[in-house]
């Protein structure tokens, strides 16, 4: 869920520098003819082609055209898309050089760019301008930002222009939302049942129950090998930020926190966030934490826990690490030592600005747009998501139900979802809105079995009722937030760390707080809150 937005100089962006100017320059084979077409309907009574780049994950066939989906597509509307489709892993690069040579096609689909990046392009004259084109020729987008206002407020850049289709996946609402928290603390309830404990309710109970993992061979084999708490320190969904919580704002992947009355707040700063790192620190000194969790990288943390060896670990779902079994339950905010209880939400959502961009080659607008367009419609964005139905030489996601007009998810029997919607989905612009579960399709079961937690186990501890939301920044902005990120995280990040293991926090923390100020903090956070109020209005 990490995004972070580079400097000018940054890699991220090069080889946007090398277009400006550029735009106007194009290959004529990159991009189609003027079709003169108007009043566009579908299907056209002539087949037509588009061009667009995209890219694909390598379990995807290279040719787009092979995807039930995009066939279908193509029957509905009469419009056949000359694809220049790249794996994921060169996509960006390739994607960067079509625009440094001018070489740009009609549109790029599941373009991932970063709000700098569109901000250039559209300085720059490469990309164009969309809000008069949903206007006039996308009811079905039309009708979403209608249903969901608050859409189209994040996709309208600061000049007023919208310059890019966004991916829009909802899957529960507020608090209760799947992204409300990325990293659940999964612990070991065959362990508690062994020995006789109870769930922990507080920290100082968290406190005793590891320990008793580490000294009571729970596992039964006679040695000492049980990791009481294990983690991925400053890794999202694997950190340990979700016990954060115990002792003041808690804490998530950007420290990045916002109180009931609107007022932005920097978690890292916080004088809980001190006494959260001391308790860490005591479970270091007792040799309660893995001492592989300040170094160790997915696969040695997946390893570990495919044989069990956990009391207490983070992840977004116990299935990717222990398997979907009853060994491991969920566990519910702890108090702290002053009986303070709380869930910090995460800032993630649904939602990426950038998924799909028209350049100012295209000289078939409307025909593009409408084209576009379909991948809204609400059965339509559903596929696009997650994959499709009566492929007779691939397994599917779904069974249609024509009397119900619904797309119903099918078992898996086992096959790794994401594998299979890497293949089958087409990703790029959709919206697929709360209200479309039981109407348009079902919910998939690990996201529903995934909801169910959240709500009965995380929402009753959340106090903040709003997250940080995908405000539109300036150019202006972005470079001074990316400026002062560049120095402030990993500072943050490093001196958490450390502090977990050196016990020096207490002693270091107002020379922490100084150079916090030194590195931009203050400024970071009136840039982010007049971002927040702006976006508010």
């Amino acid at each position: 869920m990490k995004k972070m937005y580079k400097t000018m100089s940054g890699l991220l962006i090069s080889g946007l520098l090398v277009a400006s100017g550029c735009s106007n320059e194009t290959s004529k084979s990159a991009s189609t003819e003027d079709y003169e077409l108007t009043d566009v309907s579908f299907p056209l009574k002539e087949e037509v082609t588009l061009k667009f780049m995209t890219q694909s994950s390598p379990l995807a066939p290279s040719d787009p055209n092979e995807k039930l989906i995009n066939q279908r597509l193509e029957e509905k509307t009469g419009v056949s898309v000359d694809w220049k489709n790249y794996t994921s892993d060169s996509f960006i690069e390739k994607r960067n050089l079509a625009i440094a040579s001018g070489e740009l096609p009609d549109a790029i689909l599941n373009a991932g760019y970063t709000d700098y990046e569109l901000l250039k392009l559209a300085k720059d004259g490469t990309i164009v301008p969309v809000e008069d084109l949903i206007e006039k020729h996308m009811p079905n987008l039309k009708k979403v930002l209608e249903d969901a206002p608050e859409y189209k407020a994040m996709m309208t850049a600061p000049d007023e222009h919208i310059y890019s289709f966004p991916w829009i996946e909802e899957l529960g609402s507020g608090k209760e939302s799947i992204h409300s928290v990325d990293n659940f603390p999964w612990i070991n309830v065959e362990w508690l049942n062994k020995l006789g404990l109870e769930m922990p309710k507080t920290t100082e109970e968290l406190k005793e129950v590891l320990i008793a993992f580490k000294t009571q061979d729970p596992n039964g084999n006679g040695e000492a090998d049980e990791i009481p708490m294990s983690f991925i320190i400053n890794d999202g969904g694997q950190d340990l930020s979700s016990l954060f919580g115990s002792f003041g704002l808690g804490d998530n992947w950007d420290h990045t926190v916002v109180s009931n009355d609107g007022k932005v707040l920097y978690t890292s700063a916080d004088e809980g966030y001190k006494e959260a790192i001391k308790f860490f620190n005591e479970l270091f000194n007792e040799g309660l934490i893995d001492i592989e969790a300040f170094e160790h990288d997915w696969n040695a943390y997946l390893a570990k826990g495919k044989e069990n060896r956990y009391g207490l670990y983070f992840t977004w779902d116990k299935a990717n690490i222990t398997g979907m079994n009853d060994k491991y339950d969920l566990m519910p905010a702890l108090e702290g030592p002053d009986g303070h209880k709380n869930v910090a939400r995460t800032n993630g959502m649904g939602f990426d600005r950038g998924r799909m961009v028209i350049t100012s080659a295209n000289k078939n607008l409307e025909l593009t747009a409408k084209w576009i367009d379909q991948l809204y419609n609400p059965v339509q964005s559903v596929q696009n998501n997650w994959g499709t139905y009566g492929d007779e030489t691939k397994q599917n996601i779904f069974e249609f139900d024509e009397s119900a007009n619904m797309l119903k998810h099918l078992s898996l029997e086992g096959t790794a979802p994401v594998e299979l919607r890497e293949q089958t989905s087409i990703g790029g612009p959709l919206a697929i809105l709360d209200e479309y579960y039981g109407t348009v399709t079902t919910k998939p079961d690990d996201a529903a079995w995934r909801l169910g937690l959240m709500k009965d186990v995380m929402v009753p501890d959340m106090k903040a009722d709003n997250i940080y939301p995908r405000v539109f920044f300036s150019l202006e902005e972005l470079d001074k937030i990316s400026t002062i990120e560049a120095d402030l995280k990993p500072y943050v990040e490093r001196k958490k760390a450390e502090w977990i293991s050196n016990g020096k926090v207490e002693e270091e923390w107002s020379e922490y707080l100084s150079e916090l100020d030194r590195l931009g903090l203050q400024e970071w956070l009136e840039i982010k809150q007049v971002g927040y109020d702006r976006n508010q209005q």
